[in-house]
């Protein structure tokens, strides 16, 4: 059994583990990275990458579909289904290509191939990809493991038809017909792009959730205007599903027929992913665990607790997302090189977008924390983009977008979005967040015209109208409760 000894050693070569190891090479030489999977970050190979270029090959067949608008024939779409793959395929494994060959350009005694298990605080088990034992004492640890799918045991009865988002880029063709469960983020842009690709798509969702979205008004919107594409219904009825041959059967009670029982090719499990936590052997350790064996962490400094242990990236899920992952990784490895000389790191101001067509925008504090911080002085602003100049032109004029401003200060607090260009008005929304810009401050900018971002300027005046700014009204705030 060999033994290597180390001052710091990082569990996993994702976005969060490669920022962790990089960090930590800038206050010591002594440290190694583990990985017992593939080479290659989850955006990369399975994530981010190639589902947008299924959207984009969607997005393009759609193009041609609905291009009467502007007086503009073409004929049907060929859809060469080998190219669509092929393409997707291509161009993932140069994106992965990148980040494996940076992993193999780190010197070769910094590198460990296999899985790490904990033995306690600071030791740990790795059976490398040889099946030869290493114990690794380590004076810190970063665990950077990332995520995985999370299946629902009754979808289980699919068999060999059950897919998860890893698994459709690896298709030869296309289904005729496949059931998606799952509305959220991987849901909704897998399933939209399956379907102007020429998919039959049900979707099927539990409990009421639509994306990130928790504005109600913008829920709506948005839930309808999918149902105008595909069948969706965010808190299905299912009754069952089974296996028949080659087909996925569902029972499920439908918003029109009642209880029906439908063939699927496939079933596309989208139900969220589950931090890989239940195999490192966190019970071994003086960590505090939740329920679900997860530890107890401060998200500014990503340490467990008050010990030597820290963690980042998808693997705590605080904000699942590759740039959250490289904050975190940078500050877990630098906090993990410097223990314990601990710092808070720099968070910046939360953002997400969904590449759905209209696309789903999130910004800073959502409205239940507007609400939560600010009891009942905030106010709201809008817009439709039903009737915005340039989404007009464009023929994308569908979509809301709210924003949230704190009376007294007219502080701006975040907004949400289902519209077009959502990806780019986010952007400009979070600065101004980080930025801790008033409302008015933000109407003082340049606004081009026309552009779909003069939609943004509307909401913010209908904002501005309703926002009472002055010490007098934030002394009557104060009385609203902490944090107002």
């Amino acid at each position: 059994m060999q033994t290597r000894s180390v001052d710091v050693a990082i569990i996993g070569a994702g976005t969060a583990g490669l920022a962790a190891y990089r960090a930590a090479k800038n206050h010591t030489q002594n440290v190694v990275i583990i990985e017992g999977g593939p080479y290659g970050t989850t955006c990369a190979r399975v994530g981010c990458m190639p589902s947008k270029l299924l959207i984009s090959a969607a997005n393009a067949a759609h193009f041609h579909k609905t291009s009467s608008v502007f007086g503009v024939d073409y004929q049907e779409p060929q859809l060469r289904q080998d190219a669509i793959f092929e393409r997707i395929r291509s161009e993932r494994d140069r994106f992965s290509g990148f980040v494996v060959e940076s992993v193999e350009n780190f010197p070769e005694q910094d590198r460990i191939r296999g899985y790490a298990k904990f033995i306690n605080d600071t030791q740990l088990s790795v059976e490398s990809e040889n099946s030869e034992a290493i114990t690794v004492n380590a004076k810190k640890i970063v665990i950077a493991t990332g995520s995985r799918p999370s299946i629902i045991p009754f979808m289980e009865a699919a068999g060999d038809r059950l897919l998860v988002n890893d698994d459709i880029f690896e298709l030869k063709k296309l289904p005729k017909k496949v059931v998606v469960f799952g509305p959220g983020v991987i849901g909704l842009e897998l399933g939209q792009a399956l379907h102007r690709l020429g998919v039959d798509i049900t979707m099927l969702g539990v409990g009421g959730a639509l994306g990130p979205l928790s504005d109600p008004d913008i829920k709506d919107y948005a839930y309808q205007h999918f149902n105008d594409e595909f069948y969706l219904d965010i808190d299905a009825k299912v009754e069952k599903v089974d296996r028949q041959e080659d087909k996925v059967l569902v029972q499920f009670e439908h918003k029109s027929q009642g209880f029906i029982t439908e063939e699927f090719d496939y079933l596309v499990a989208a139900t969220g992913r589950r931090p890989n936590v239940d195999k490192l052997g966190l019970e071994n350790t003086s960590l505090v665990l939740s329920d679900r064996g997860m530890p107890e962490f401060d998200t500014y400094t990503l340490q467990c607790g008050n010990s030597n242990i820290f963690i980042a990236g998808d693997v705590n899920n605080f904000r699942p997302l590759l740039h959250e992952a490289a904050d975190e990784g940078k500050i877990a490895g630098e906090n993990a090189a410097r223990f314990p000389d601990v710092r808070a790191g720099n968070r910046r101001t939360a953002i997400g977008v969904v590449f759905s067509e209209p696309q789903i925008a999130t910004v800073g504090l959502s409205l239940q924390q507007v609400k939560d911080r600010c009891q009942q002085c905030y106010a709201t602003g809008s817009v439709s983009f039903e009737d915005q100049g340039r989404s007009r032109v464009m023929a994308v004029n569908h979509g809301l977008l709210k924003v949230y401003g704190e009376q007294g200060t007219g502080l701006f607090l975040g907004a949400e979005m289902f519209g077009p260009a959502a990806e780019h008005i986010a952007h400009l929304l979070s600065w101004a967040v980080q930025m801790r810009m008033t409302v008015s401050q933000m109407l003082e900018m340049p606004f081009y015209h026309p552009v779909i971002e003069e939609g943004v300027r509307t909401a913010l005046r209908d904002l501005n109208h309703k926002l009472h700014i002055g010490p007098e009204v934030v002394e009557r705030c104060l009385d609203c409760g902490p944090g107002a």
